[in-house]
């Protein structure tokens, strides 16, 4: 039976939790395995909840093809070994999320892979390492946790005289603030389970590319390597991601009325925001970022960990989720979670000191939140 394109269809696309679909004959499935009709055969290779969901983000993300993953780690380990092979060598951010940084030191390092830590933020360094041949070059456009903004463009004008394929994990940012591959990049990543799904009740990741970044490869591995997403997650984030817009730029303005006030109490010692002009890249914040510099910072409390567990036992409203993204704030410990495994001179190398708060700002009223924050009265 046609479709009648006066027929009444639901606002909300519908969940579709089937793992396996039916068909008539083999003939049908030759049809969908050669792309002669649309369809599903197994939900691990596709279903229409994560179809739907990568559309979406493939347009915001100003990308040629895009592919839903089972989170932010799947997304970063799809990209990754949909490009390497034993030997290659990959330079990489110093500067990055704890697994990231365990990913790539620990677990490539067993199949042959070899990856060079740089400061990311010195372009002249950046340089000299690019002269050995390298396969990847992987970042992050907002670093967690101290929020070291990588400047794209150069990155990867460098990334394109070397032949090196650059990849950037845009968690922080979202395609709200930033959108590498329009700047540059081979591939952009997402951890959806963050800002873009928004409300903490989702674990998924995202990778998108331009086309010469190889597709076929990536989307393969999802498959076969066990990356990929639940519609049950695919449906939910797909609801997060119509409020994005939204949640992104009220806690921005949040996030930055709540740098300045942290600034300004006495028992703390530094506060970590790319929109104060105290933060060493403020410039390229401004330059790469116009919308503003997102709603993550960070805080070191004079005390360090005593003065930070009297902080959140005095501040209950402030929850302790060692996560991003919620509609509320949130705050973290990043010695103790993100990088806990860190040995401590890397610790000390990167500022993640025993006293470093870091605060995922929401979007709830700012005088709601600034009272929560007064109430700790911030004391060492």
């Amino acid at each position: 039976m046609s479709h009648d394109p006066r027929s009444p269809r639901p606002l909300v696309p519908p969940l579709q939790p089937a793992a396996v679909y039916v068909f008539p004959d083999l003939d049908a499935v030759d049809a969908v395995y050669h792309r002669e009709i649309p369809g599903y055969i197994y939900a691990r290779d596709g279903h229409p909840n994560a179809a739907e969901l990568a559309a979406t983000l493939t347009q915001r993300e100003a990308a040629h093809w895009g592919i839903v993953t089972a989170s932010g780690m799947a997304a970063i380990s799809a990209a990754i070994l949909g490009i390497v092979s034993t030997g290659d060598r990959i330079l990489a951010s110093d500067r990055l999320y704890g697994k990231t940084t365990r990913l790539l030191r620990n677990e490539l390092s067993r199949l042959g892979v070899v990856t060079e830590f740089v400061d990311i933020c010195d372009r002249d360094v950046v340089r000299e390492a690019l002269k050995k041949p390298t396969r990847i070059l992987f970042t992050e456009t907002i670093s967690n946790p101290l929020c070291r903004i990588a400047d794209l463009p150069a990155l990867a004008e460098l990334t394109q005289q070397s032949h090196t394929e650059l990849i950037v994990d845009n968690t922080f940012a979202t395609p709200e603030l930033c959108r590498p591959l329009a700047l540059g990049a081979t591939l952009v990543v997402e951890s959806l389970t963050k800002l873009i799904a928004g409300h903490s009740d989702v674990t998924l990741g995202y990778v998108g590319g331009v086309q010469s970044a190889n597709p076929e490869r990536i989307i393969s591995g999802v498959s076969t390597w066990g990356l990929a997403s639940n519609p049950f997650d695919c449906w939910l984030a797909s609801r997060g991601l119509e409020t994005l817009t939204l949640r992104v730029q009220a806690a921005t303005t949040n996030a930055g009325i709540v740098a300045d006030w942290l600034a300004e109490q006495p028992n703390v010692a530094r506060v970590f925001y790319p929109g104060r002009i105290d933060h060493p890249d403020h410039g390229i914040s401004s330059r790469l970022l116009p919308q503003g510099p997102g709603n993550m910072l960070a805080f070191e409390l004079v005390g360090g960990r005593a003065a930070v567990n009297r902080w959140m036992r005095a501040c209950p409203n402030i929850p302790f989720a060692p996560s991003l993204g919620h509609t509320r704030t949130t705050c973290s410990h990043p010695a103790s979670t993100s990088h806990r495994f860190d040995p401590p001179a890397e610790k000390q190398r990167q500022g993640i000191s025993d006293g470093l708060v870091r605060l995922s700002v929401g979007c709830e009223p700012i005088a709601e939140l600034l009272a929560n924050l007064a109430g700790t009265h911030l004391e060492p």
